[in-house]
């Protein structure tokens, strides 16, 4: 076959494809506050939330941060997110739970944490809001499941929700607009490299 056979062929295939992709986009015509769930044992579900958090600002968009669980105020994100004026950043945990080793404590901690959230999730000024590592806080049965869906249910019509955590429940799942499940492949801390700062931390 020749060069000028393959750009023919090439572009024959890309034109189909245009077509299919300019059809699927000329029928997305909803618009929607999105529930996003970004869960599953691999390394950057926080991260992706965060990329979120900068494009949001970069739209001129409110956002609002709830870091549950959670107890570092070193990290690079919130250094560098807790400057912008459009965003609003709370660090709400005392740490892992292996680390307070104490479930009442939690559990106090937890419902403290989700009434900064609650405020959130009803004031429609906040475009975007992140509940960071909530998925452990249902898991473990922190808070009522089914009350902290009925609150994110009932949010503004356009507010976007991002949640991540590991094994986001299937009723959290089903509840949500879009899943992302991060596989763990590989990590370097299994290799006996700390946390990084700029890519852990």
């Amino acid at each position: 076959m020749t060069d000028t056979d393959k750009n023919t062929r090439h572009q024959l295939r890309m034109a189909r494809k245009k077509a299919i992709i300019d059809a699927n986009i000329a029928n997305a015509d909803q618009e929607k506050g999105l529930l996003l769930v970004l869960t599953g044992n691999g390394k950057g579900k926080s991260s992706s939330a965060f990329g979120m958090v900068g494009r949001s600002l970069g739209h001129g968009m409110k956002v609002g941060v709830c870091q549950f669980l959670k107890s570092r105020t070193d990290t690079g994100e919130e250094a560098f997110f807790g400057k912008q004026a459009r965003c609003e950043w709370h660090v709400l945990g005392d740490g892992f739970t292996w680390e307070t080793q104490n479930r009442e404590q939690d559990i106090a901690t937890s419902e403290r944490g989700w009434a900064v959230a609650q405020a959130m999730l009803t004031d429609a000024s906040y475009d975007l809001v992140v509940l960071d590592e909530l998925t452990y806080l249902l898991n473990y049965g922190y808070l009522d499941a089914d009350q902290v869906l009925d609150t994110i249910g009932a949010r503004p019509p356009m507010q976007h929700v991002v949640v991540t955590g590991r094994a986001a429940s299937e009723t959290l799942r089903d509840f949500a607009d879009t899943v992302s499940d991060i596989t763990d492949v590989k990590h370097a801390y299994r290799d006996g490299i700390k946390a990084q700062p700029g890519i852990d931390l």
